[in-house]
């Protein structure tokens, strides 16, 4: 067989959420969506991740055939679990049948990582597998729980977000150091709900009777008694307390990226930053229900999320700098005369590789309701394509790379050009990539709506030839246009800030000519007020014109 070799967000195993790399996961349920999809989200970052769009072909196997494992993170090959005899079509992080599957890691116990030495399946490899052999989020809940209790769990502490076109699930896993497998518990987030995790556990105290909604390894709680972590009822059993801690750091570098998410939709959610901020030990809840229902265009903005209108804000204090700037560079915890600090860890962040939102939608057949809207590098500033479930082919754009090589054909260079031009200048430019951004991600929604009843039409009058044609064209004309319009984007950044100043535009973007057909002088916009105060602060006369 074709040897396939998965990537995914690097993350580190420390549970100090400050030094390690993080994915964030959003989840809208089909009762809480404006137009009744499921939604998800999933960041993958890492200081070292090439963004591209994975791809796995349906095909059928042979009996006996294997399938080669290599851990997601390193390449390094793990071992050969059997084959099925059927694998399914996966675009990015979704398949053929509308099942998604997102993940954040914490880490947890450290004495739980695997010391067996024989462990197979890590947690990246675990989605992809698993994507290749799941019709539904319940059977691919069932098929990860298998692999890691048959072929053994290689990774810490992870919560695994599961969803398709009817419902949405969290998974939390964490290995049994020199016991074989893993322990888990997995709980429905309801139809009206929203929730999230970004590493962070978060399921604690549930209904263990509700069958239904709640399921979990056999041995989940008696694996714990067995080691010391846990001495109550079953009935007040916390996984999330259990399995791993909650410091003041892991709070507000983890949780508080998912309670920024929730007081977006829900008045009362702003209770629960005493909790991201160390200031309660009340916990914030998996899910809640808000108060509106959830758009598409939304959950791309809470994707975008760098604290805006909270206590974190990222834009109004010192290291945002002279130009407003909400990203903060690492390392994220500092130390001065004796006391540790932080910088704030927002859902935008530079060192995305990629990222996505899923739509999941019943009531159109599988191969068009999956659409995941997907973008390359940082969620503030990339553009979200859409492409369906049933695309076979990844865009050249958005082929596999190398983080260490540029390429101006690469979707993910030119947006990296574009963002890290704003990282300079963050409060003059970022208008400038907001027209450009929101004007393509408005036109391919358009473009979905018509094309939604198109492709819908040819699957019904049996013309799958015609549907896989459309779909890749489609997805290969938007990453184009995509491409081509950042790497515009980051040539007029260029030209038009170029050596501090701002070169004067009309209403439309273009450079402002004179009369006689030469370049209208620049403006210089300086710095902000608060700059110079803090020159003449530590300098004082040093600057004085006498």
């Amino acid at each position: 067989m074709k040897r396939t070799i998965i990537y995914g967000a690097l993350a580190a195993l420390a549970a100090v959420a400050f030094e390690a790399d993080a994915c964030t996961n959003l989840i809208a349920a089909k009762g809480a969506t404006a137009d009744g999809s499921v939604m998800m989200t999933y960041s993958a970052d890492s200081h070292n991740l090439y963004g591209f769009l994975h791809h796995s072909p349906a095909g059928k196997h042979a009996k006996g055939e294997t399938r080669k494992i290599f851990e997601w993170d390193t390449n390094k090959p793990l071992g050969e679990i059997p084959q099925v005899e059927e694998t399914y079509n996966v675009i990015g992080n979704m398949n053929e049948h509308q099942v998604v599957i997102g993940e954040s890691t914490w880490g947890g116990r450290e004495e739980l990582a695997d010391t067996t030495g024989q462990a197979v399946m890590d947690y990246g490899s675990l989605i992809y597998v698993t994507l290749e052999r799941a019709k539904t989020a319940r059977e691919a809940l069932d098929i990860m729980t298998d692999l890691v209790a048959k072929h053994g769990y290689a990774s810490g502490g992870e919560s695994f977000t599961i969803a398709d076109k009817n419902e949405v699930w969290v998974l939390e896993m964490i290995g049994k150091g020199a016991e074989k497998g893993a322990v888990w518990i997995a709980v429905r987030i309801p139809d009206n709900a929203i929730s999230g995790h970004a590493n962070e556990p978060r399921i604690r105290k549930v209904n263990l009777k509700d069958k239904e909604n709640v399921r979990y390894s056999k041995d989940m709680i008696s694996f714990a008694r067995k080691r010391g972590y846990f001495t109550g009822k079953d009935e007040d059993f916390s996984f999330a307390d259990v399995y791993a801690t909650h410091d003041a750091s892991t709070r507000r570098g983890c949780d508080a990226r998912v309670w920024s998410y929730f007081r977006r939709f829900n008045k009362d959610a702003d209770k629960y930053f005493a909790w991201c901020n160390a200031d309660s030990d009340e916990p914030m809840p998996l899910y809640i229900v808000p108060d509106r229902k959830v758009s598409l265009a939304e959950m791309q903005e809470s994707m975008r999320d760098h604290f805006e209108g909270t206590p974190y804000e990222m834009t109004s204090d010192i290291g945002a700098g002279p130009y407003h700037v909400p990203y903060r560079w690492r390392p994220m915890e500092y130390e001065v005369d004796g006391k540790k600090y932080c910088m704030e860890r927002a859902i935008a962040t530079q060192q995305t590789g990629w990222s996505f939102v899923s739509q999941c939608r019943d009531w159109l057949p599988d191969l068009v309701g999956g659409l995941l809207w997907f973008g390359t590098d940082d969620t503030g500033t990339t553009v979200y394509m859409p492409f369906y479930c049933g695309m076979t082919e990844v865009p050249a754009e958005l082929a596999e790379g190398d983080i260490n090589t540029l390429s101006l054909g690469s979707n993910f260079w030119v947006n990296n050009i574009v963002a890290n031009q704003a990282y300079n200048r963050y409060d003059q430019m970022i208008p400038d990539i907001r027209k450009v951004q929101g004007g393509l991600e408005n036109s391919y929604a358009d473009a979905v709506k018509t094309s939604d009843k198109a492709l819908a039409a040819m699957l019904e009058g049996g013309d799958s030839n015609g549907y896989a044609n459309a779909v890749n064209t489609m997805g290969a004309s938007i990453a184009k246009n995509a491409t081509d319009a950042y790497r515009d984007l980051a040539g007029y950044l260029f030209v038009k800030y170029m050596d501090g100043n701002v070169k004067k535009t009309d209403e439309n973007g273009d450079f402002i000519k004179s009369e006689y057909g030469l370049p209208v002088y620049p403006t210089f916009p300086g710095y902000d007020k608060r700059y110079y105060e803090q020159i003449v602060k530590e300098s004082g006369n040093h600057f004085l014109i006498k």
